[in-house]
C-alpha cells in the first residue's frame, strides 16, 4: 500500500510540473493551427473559418543603418469572410549596423493597422550584437501598436532552450522555428523559456518524427498552399497529438 501511495504521489508531482509548464493560451482568439503564407500568390480560400486561420508576410523591412525601408506584400492573399488572419512583418539586417529604433518602429506600424488581423508578428533572426536593439524595438513597438493586438514573434531554438536574453520582452508568444535549424540546435521535449512553450513553428517539408504537445502549430510551406498540403499538415498534428 506504501508503495502504490509513493507512486501516485509521484505521478501526481509529475503531472503538476507538467501542467506548471505549460504556459496558458496567450492568443486563445486564434485557432489551435495557423499556417504561415509567404511571398508568393496565396489561395487559401479552401480554409474553413475556425479551422485554421493564416499568419501572412504583411510587410517586409529593411534595416540599413541610416534609415530604414519597408515595402508592403507585393503578391495576392485569397482567404474565405471571417477566416483568422495575423499580421507578419519580416526584419532583415545585412549585419553592418541598425537603424534608430524609432525609425524602424515607424516602418512596422501599418502592418499592425491592416483591417481584420488578431494578431501581428514579428520575424527577425537578430544576432547576438543586435539583441540589445531588438528588445528596444519590440518595447518600443508595443508601445505603438493598440493595446489590444497580441505582439508575438518568431524565435530560434536555441533562444528558448537556456538562452535567457528574451525574458522580460512585452511579446505574447514566441515561436520557436524547429526547421533549418542551425548546428547544435535540436527538438527539446520541452523548453526552459516560458515565452516559448505556447507555439511551435515547424515546415512541411522538414518535419521533426516528435514535437512538445499541446501547442498551436506554425506550419510552413515552400511556395503555394494546396489543400492537399493543408491536409497532410493537419493529419501531422493530429499524430503528435497522440
Amino acid at each position: 500500500m506504501r508503495s502504490l501511495l509513493l507512486a501516485a504521489c509521484v505521478l501526481s508531482a509529475a503531472v503538476l510540473a507538467s501542467l506548471l509548464l505549460r504556459a496558458p493560451d496567450p492568443t486563445p482568439a486564434l485557432p489551435r493551427i495557423m499556417l504561415w503564407a509567404w511571398e508568393s500568390p496565396q489561395d487559401l480560400r479552401f480554409l474553413k473559418p475556425g479551422a485554421a486561420g493564416i499568419a501572412f508576410l504583411a510587410r517586409t523591412v529593411w534595416l540599413h543603418p541610416e534609415r530604414p525601408a519597408s515595402r508592403p506584400r507585393m503578391q495576392p492573399l485569397r482567404f474565405s469572410p471571417g477566416t483568422d488572419l495575423m499580421a507578419v512583418v519580416r526584419l532583415e539586417s545585412a549585419g553592418h549596423g541598425l537603424p534608430a529604433v524609432s525609425d524602424a518602429v515607424r516602418e512596422v506600424v501599418p502592418a499592425a493597422q491592416l483591417p481584420g488581423i488578431r494578431a501581428l508578428q514579428i520575424d527577425f533572426d537578430a544576432r547576438k550584437s543586435e539583441r540589445a536593439w531588438y528588445a528596444a524595438f519590440l518595447r518600443e513597438l508595443r508601445e505603438a501598436v493598440p493595446p489590444a493586438l497580441p505582439l508575438t514573434i518568431t524565435a530560434l531554438e536555441s533562444w528558448c532552450d537556456g538562452d535567457r536574453w528574451m525574458r522580460g520582452l512585452p511579446v505574447a508568444d514566441a515561436i520557436p522555428m524547429l526547421f533549418r535549424m542551425g548546428p547544435g540546435e535540436r527538438v527539446p521535449t520541452d523548453f526552459s523559456e516560458s515565452a516559448c512553450r505556447a507555439s511551435l513553428g515547424v515546415s512541411t517539408d522538414e518535419l521533426p518524427p516528435r514535437v512538445p504537445r499541446g501547442r498551436r502549430l506554425y506550419f510552413f510551406h515552400p511556395g503555394p498552399w494546396t489543400e492537399g498540403a493543408y491536409d497532410a499538415a493537419v493529419a501531422q498534428a493530429a499524430r503528435w497529438s497522440r
